[in-house]
């Protein structure tokens, strides 16, 4: 039995370990250019991106995974997106949209002087950028950073309301059998799972102590 539920639950591992991982190579870069968006110096364009912003943080993930998942074909008739894109999409775009803020306040922390120090010497705005500004920015976003990361681990499971089978939909799949056991199994992956990320965080904290 032990073997026949663990080999269930690394199957609905699997996909929440591909949601996680797909969800912050979309959203890590597309979070970076809202971030610059919500910086413009074009007023409309800095507006319309916070706005969304602030829908997107304001409102549940899980309603907005219902709404991308059934929305197009009860709003216009477009045939459903897979349920696993649909759920992806939703992720990558609420995250990215705390991503986004999570950037602009490490950029914004970085004194204006190092800026103009930057200048001074010749260098261009993405040099400065690249070469000055964003191994400090990384250094500070990494405690917030690490808190989103491990948040997304659990997210995860919202996508069983649109019946993408996840871990907790296998340990939960065992209750109509009259098993409570793989519950607390399935809790062991998420501890497992976010002690590595704390572990990862931990180091690389260490590795930018340069940074004070």
């Amino acid at each position: 039995m032990l073997l026949d539920v663990t080999l269930s639950l690394l199957e609905g591992f699997g996909t929440t370990v591909e949601l996680f991982a797909l969800t912050l190579l979309l959203a890590l870069p597309l979070g970076l250019i809202i971030c610059f968006g919500s910086m413009s110096r074009f007023a409309p364009l800095r507006w319309i991106i916070k706005t969304v912003v602030w829908i997107v943080r304001g409102s549940p993930l899980l309603l907005q995974v219902l709404i991308i998942f059934y929305g197009p074909g009860l709003m216009f008739g477009l045939p459903l997106l897979p349920r696993f894109t649909a759920a992806l999409l939703a992720f990558v775009i609420n995250y990215a949209c705390y991503f986004s803020e999570i950037y602009r306040g490490g950029i914004q922390s970085v004194s204006r002087g190092q800026y103009e120090a930057g200048q001074v010497l010749g260098m261009t705005k993405s040099q400065i950028f690249f070469k000055v500004t964003l191994l400090q920015v990384i250094k500070r976003i990494i405690p917030p950073m690490g808190n989103e990361w491990i948040t997304l681990v659990k997210d995860t499971a919202l996508v069983r309301v649109i019946s993408v089978y996840e871990i907790i939909w296998m340990g939960e799949s065992y209750i109509k059998k009259g098993l409570i056991w793989p519950l607390f199994y399935t809790m062991v992956f998420y501890l497992l799972f976010n002690g590595l990320l704390t572990v990862f965080f931990g180091w690389l904290e260490k590795k930018l102590d340069y940074f004070k």
